[in-house]
Parts: structure tokens; C-alpha cells; sequence
């Protein structure tokens, strides 16, 4: 009888976790070879993407850097080029991001649940088109490789935050 029980539990177990919503996705990454591996995943902890920084030369994006709630991210890439600079709404955020790339990134463009669009770079190179795989989630991070220009670059989507109501 106790074996019985044990069993019906254990399937009850499985069973829960096997209907579990799904809310993490990933694609890329998008981009040429080269340059050093870089990962944003520790800043998500910090809350939503609330403002990107990006810096743009005459062919290629050369640099960037992301605002989580309120912290900024290490700058990856390189210093040739002029920054832009954008800031999300708050509770804004990125729900597609497209782009071009050949050897390096050289365009990308954010769209946000508010109907945004944010461009930076040129219109030149091979298309990507990136959206979560599952409804209701948002690009939380943001990882690729990087040098003195950004290589290629990964973008990772998960559910919006809950306990952010300072961000």
C-alpha cells in the first residue's frame, strides 16, 4: 500500500512539473566569428532593460551597453563612432529585434510592446529577425562575442520581472 502511494505521488510530481508553463527562449547568435565571449546574465538580477546604449561607426555597431533597472552594464566593443542613446518607458519593453550582420553587427533595431522602433547602424549585410518563443515575454539580457567592434550578438527572453516596481 505504501508503494502505491510513493507511486501516485511521484506521477503526481512529474506530472505538475511536466505542465509547467515554459518562459525562456534564445536566439542567435547573430554575427561573424571573432572577438571575446561577452554575457549579461547577471544583470537581469537587476531588474528590466530599461535603456541601451549604442555606439556606431560609419559601417558597423562598435559598442554597446544595456541598463537593467537602474544599473548599467559593462560597455562591450570598441570606442571609435558616436553613441546613441535610448531610454524605455517605464514598464516598456523590447519584444522583437532585428538586424543585419557581415563579419561584424551592423544594424539592429528594437521594437518595443509600446510600438517603438529604435534603429542603430546600417541598412546593409544579411537579415535576422529574433522574437521569444513563447507569449507574454520580453528580451531580458543580451550576450555575443565582441572586440574592437561587436562580432555577433544573442538575445535571451523570458518573462518580465515582478518585483520591480523602483525600476
Amino acid at each position: 500500500m505504501l508503494t502505491i502511494a510513493l507511486l501516485a505521488l511521484v506521477c503526481a510530481s512529474a506530472s505538475a512539473n511536466a505542465i509547467q508553463a515554459r518562459s525562456s527562449s534564445y536566439n542567435g547568435e547573430y554575427g561573424g566569428g571573432g572577438g571575446e565571449r561577452f554575457s549579461h546574465s547577471g544583470y537581469q538580477l537587476e531588474g528590466p532593460i530599461t535603456a541601451i546604449r549604442i555606439r556606431v561607426n560609419r559601417y558597423y555597431i562598435v559598442g554597446l551597453q544595456v541598463r537593467y533597472g537602474k544599473v548599467w552594464s559593462d560597455y562591450v566593443g570598441g570606442t571609435q563612432g558616436d553613441l546613441e542613446e535610448i531610454f524605455l518607458h517605464p514598464g516598456e519593453s523590447v519584444i522583437q529585434v532585428s538586424g543585419k550582420y557581415k563579419y561584424y553587427l551592423r544594424k539592429l533595431v528594437f521594437v518595443t510592446d509600446k510600438g517603438r522602433y529604435l534603429p542603430f547602424g546600417k541598412d546593409t549585410g544579411t537579415s535576422f529577425n529574433a522574437a521569444p518563443l513563447y507569449p507574454n515575454t520580453v528580451l531580458r539580457f543580451i550576450s555575443g562575442r565582441s572586440g574592437a567592434l561587436i562580432n555577433a550578438i544573442g538575445l535571451h527572453w523570458d518573462v518580465y520581472p515582478s518585483d520591480c516596481g523602483s525600476c
